[in-house]
């Protein structure tokens, strides 16, 4: 494909040839004498001078030395476009492997591709277009959408309801009981019906082996856009705002409220029954047992201030120096004290 072409489709602005002819897509370091290239992230930057790209797409205001460039407001954004353009997204075709069990009564919209030994039970209703691939559950009475894409052993629950451009990937589970257990008067654990649901607005997308529990009453809510890692845990009753992102093994207690744009990074935990205001931003593995209010960055646990926590992160390794010197300073001081009694 030229890079001219290139530049149309992507509405970029063209820096360089418009016949220069582009391959393919690839990192910086990856990246041969035909192929696409993206700088982003301007710690980058020295990348400039190695890679071996034909072109790169690069912000407006990037120095490029001459070379061939695709200049976006959104670099990274571009990105995403162009290997669409060179990977396109393949879909099965539409029709029912004579494997699947689909109970009477399921209504399947039009355009609808159901993989090998996927179920589907009574009650189900499922929107224009879906895509079950192969060994997908979904449960009695769940209520789809639009374009939603499910594969292999990813699971939906019975009441569950999924809006529009709903995405899971392998083995995530929607609508798993929430873990609630009343402890008995023998010390045992009477287990309590989870009654309630989840509901997953439009646009939301989960991932591989993350569960999102259904409430004991009421229901859990993932709002719309919002984006779930691998290995997540959504427990029962929580609701996560719009555009938020969960990465990898975040895990929210019961009840917890997560707001618009939040951003909580690997192995987060949050306590439960608390508020995370919007545009939080909680760093890897920070443990957040109490409410923390809208646009903080966090760190640590408990969970303080980004910039407080990288000072106190800072001194943890003098600590056993700075003890030794304060065990000198104390004995200096009583004996000094000793002296001045004789």
């Amino acid at each position: 494909m030229k890079l001219g072409e290139l530049a149309e489709r992507l509405s970029c602005e063209l820096d360089g040839p418009a016949d220069l002819e582009i391959s393919g897509i690839a990192g910086m370091d990856e990246a041969n004498s035909t192929e696409l290239t993206f700088l982003a992230n301007p710690k980058y930057v020295r990348k400039l001078q190695s890679t071996q790209a034909a072109a790169i797409i690069v912000g407006k205001d990037v120095n490029l030395s001459g070379r061939p460039a695709l200049r976006s407001d959104n670099p990274y954004l571009t990105f995403a476009y162009a290997l669409e353009v060179f990977h396109p997204v393949q879909r099965p075709p539409a029709g029912i492997h004579p494997t699947a069990m689909i109970a009477p009564g399921v209504k399947l919209g039009p355009g609808a591709s159901i993989g090998p030994y996927v179920v589907i039970e009574e009650g189900v209703e499922l929107g224009d277009d879906c895509d079950l691939r192969s060994f997908v559950v979904i449960y009695r009475g769940a209520k789809i959408g639009q374009r939603f894409k499910a594969h292999s052993h990813a699971v939906v629950r019975e009441g569950v309801r999924i809006g529009n451009d709903v995405t899971l990937q392998n083995g995530a589970i929607v609508g798993s009981d929430g873990f609630g257990f009343a402890k008995q008067a023998d010390g045992s654990y009477y287990k309590i019906v989870q009654s309630g649901t989840v509901v997953i607005e439009d646009g939301v997308e989960i991932q591989a082996h993350a569960c999102i529990d259904r409430a004991a009453v009421g229901e859990t809510r993932i709002r719309r856009g919002a984006k779930i890692d691998n290995l997540v845990q959504v427990a029962h009753g929580c609701d996560v705002g719009e555009n938020t992102l969960l990465c990898g093994q975040a895990g929210l207690a019961g009840s917890t409220k997560v707001g618009r744009n939040v951003i909580l990074t690997g192995q987060v935990g949050a306590a439960g029954h608390l508020t995370i205001g919007d545009n939080v931003i909680a760093t890897a593995q920070t443990g957040i047992p109490n409410d923390v209010k809208a646009n903080s960055v966090i760190s640590g646990y408990p969970a303080i201030d980004r910039e407080l926590w990288l000072k106190c992160a800072a001194a943890f390794n003098r600590l056993p120096e700075m003890y030794v010197t304060f065990r000198k300073v104390r004995k200096y001081l009583e004996q000094r004290g000793e002296d001045s009694k004789a």
